[in-house]
């Protein structure tokens, strides 16, 4: 089991004639993952990487049977290409693109309500369930196969965290990226959802940063709901009230976002946080040990 993506996921990449999407069409190819088709207007009957494109989703579904999407499209059009596969009924939509304006990302939030497709970004590196799909440009090597589940709003904290528990041999059931915007589909307690429904994952990894408040809504989540261990960490400490730093939903207004103010209902609710990026895997590793689940979660 797994979260969101597996083995059967078949994938469409839209823009895949561009430069980037090409690259990591190769590297998503090379790690095993079903590309069935790529979109771009007007290049419909070409091939990249013997993948045939098509002018739109709705005709690559209907040819391939695709039933997810990962968007390499350029900020200006991105938004409309995350409506397209909404319109084609695809079940999942990864979108990579980051600057993508806010306001399009009102629209294509209100836009998708009561829809059935699943929006996981902008602005992330994509979802991974190591061995066997990998969407996204998360280097593949990095991930085992295992039992702790990884959601993050960053793509290179993801990657540490990740790291850190692969060298020390406990692999992830799914790492979910779901991207550092201030507007995106899916968040947090989305994801800690379907870890905790699903029968693989027996301890999740939370890593947030500071601005808003979808990690002090998630540990309220986790303190109500949550059946597994969930490991927290928090980046951005150091960074000073009002400047925008990295993310775009990164940024500390009117008190309200503070790393400490996060840490702090982390704690309250029963997560422990590690202190620095350096110790995440050793964090998590410790709590599996109280929670006698170290040697359930060690993959041999």
């Amino acid at each position: 089991m797994s979260v969101f993506v597996n083995k059967d996921t078949k994938v469409v990449v839209q823009g895949i004639t561009g430069g980037t999407a090409k690259f990591h069409t190769k590297q998503m190819l090379e790690y095993g993952t079903n590309i069935v088709a790529g979109v771009t207007p007007k290049k419909g009957g070409s091939e990249v990487e013997g993948v045939p494109v098509f002018n739109t989703v709705k005709e690559a579904v209907e040819e391939t049977g695709a039933n997810a999407s990962v968007i390499y499209v350029p900020a200006p059009f991105a938004a409309d290409a995350i409506l397209e596969a909404v319109d084609a009924e695809l079940d999942l939509a990864i979108c990579i693109t980051e600057h993508i304006p806010v306001m399009d990302m009102v629209k294509v939030k209100r836009y998708m309500e009561g829809k059935k497709t699943r929006l996981v970004g902008p602005n992330c590196p994509g979802v991974i369930t190591p061995e066997e799909c990998k969407i996204g440009i998360m280097p593949g090597y990095i991930h085992k196969k295992g039992h702790i589940g990884v959601v993050s709003r960053s793509g290179t904290l993801t990657y540490e965290a990740v790291h850190q528990l692969s060298e020390a041999g406990y692999g992830q059931s799914t790492a979910v990226g779901i991207g550092g915007d201030p507007v995106n589909g899916t968040d947090f307690i989305d994801s800690l959802k379907a870890f905790n429904e699903d029968s693989e994952t027996e301890a999740v990894i939370m890593i947030g940063e500071i601005g808003g408040t979808a990690e002090e809504e998630a540990a309220e989540w986790v303190k109500a709901n949550m059946k597994k261990p969930v490991v927290g960490f928090i980046g951005g400490a150091t960074a000073p009230p009002g400047k925008r730093m990295g993310h775009a939903g990164a940024i500390i207004s009117g008190g309200k976002g503070t790393a400490d103010e996060k840490i702090r209902v982390m704690n309250e609710c029963g997560i422990q946080v590690a202190e620095t990026p350096a110790v995440m895997g050793e964090t998590m590793i410790r709590v599996l040990e109280e929670n006698d689940l170290k040697e359930k979660c060690k993959t041999h």
